[in-house]
């Protein structure tokens, strides 16, 4: 089988055990979401970490033979997280039924967190303590696949894309509105082609403008992180923290602060950012006009 209807494959098998053990919890669809991202979020960094730990260890300088330990420093400029042995996937997978997972799960966050402060508050922790354990060993083990480590390139990065998709056409949070079709995205950063400076993306959801416009800068042989800032506005908590998972899990940081767009700017960026691109929520009704008929970020004024 050609390796991209291998991953089709995988994607969809992975997508459809997991959720088969949504009838195993006491979660809603609505609930469900987040713990699983968060899983997926884990083995996503994981299949980074894994990537780029050979080459980071053979270029350590040595003295006496021994080289300094592995920093977060190095894997950020990899582009990923540096995971401490607790938080590894592998160690999770490998914990026997008579451990609590769910606090072996908070405990991975907790050693994430601690290294990134941007990560406060966005992982998932609490909500493993509803999961029962042995669906959390389950859950483990379906998103940890043999197969999985014979196959080559970013492929959690399009299985992480691939639930992100899966749950947002369910309309498991949110209406459905934190996620934009990876296509489109991908067209719109290739057509506007941010390579320096500030991106700003008005209605960031999950983040997926950002990681694509990432994406144009490593195909041109550069770092992103060097490169671009990334700012972002959203109305939502729970999806904000969707956005920093999905930076995070790419190796990137960005400033994504919550606010109604229509009506906030709090990043003050009227004609300071670089490039502004969004997949705007045109479907929203009743936006009061008398509160941004004088916005500067509107200078052709309103259309009905």
């Amino acid at each position: 089988m050609p390796q991209l209807e291998q991953i089709e494959a995988i994607e969809k098998r992975l997508w459809k055990a997991a959720d088969t053990l949504r009838a195993n919890s006491n979660y809603a669809s609505n609930e469900y979401f987040l713990p699983v991202m968060g899983l997926v979020f884990l083995r996503h960094a994981y299949s980074r970490f894994l990537a780029v730990r050979g080459s980071i260890e053979s270029g350590l300088p040595k003295r006496g033979g021994k080289a300094r330990p592995l920093s977060k420093e190095d894997f950020s400029q990899k582009g990923a997280i540096f995971l401490r042995p607790q938080a590894q996937f592998d160690y999770l997978v490998s914990l026997p039924d008579s451990e609590n997972r769910a606090n072996a799960i908070i405990g991975a966050m907790e050693s994430i967190k601690n290294d990134y402060d941007n990560l406060r508050g966005a992982l998932p922790k609490s909500e493993y303590q509803e999961l029962d354990n042995l669906v959390i060993g389950q859950l483990l083990r379906t998103l940890n696949p043999e197969e999985l480590k014979r196959v080559s390139g970013d492929v959690f990065g399009r299985i992480y894309e691939y639930f992100l998709t899966q749950f947002a056409d369910q309309k498991a949070h949110d209406g459905g509105e934190f996620f934009t079709p990876i296509s489109l995205v991908s067209l719109i950063a290739h057509v506007l082609d941010p390579d320096h400076g500030t991106v700003l993306d008005p209605a960031c959801g999950s983040g997926g403008m950002f990681v694509q416009s990432a994406r144009t800068v490593e195909e041109q042989g550069q770092q992103p992180a060097e490169r671009l800032t990334f700012r972002g506005l959203e109305k939502n908590a729970t999806t904000i923290r969707l956005a920093k998972m999905n930076l995070a899990v790419h190796g990137l940081e960005g400033d994504i602060k919550r606010a109604i767009t229509y009506y906030e700017d709090p990043h003050e960026l009227v004609g300071k950012a670089d490039y502004v691109m969004a997949n705007p929520p045109f479907n929203v009704d009743e936006i009061d006009a008398d509160k941004i008929k004088s916005d500067p970020r509107l200078p052709f004024g309103l259309r009905a």
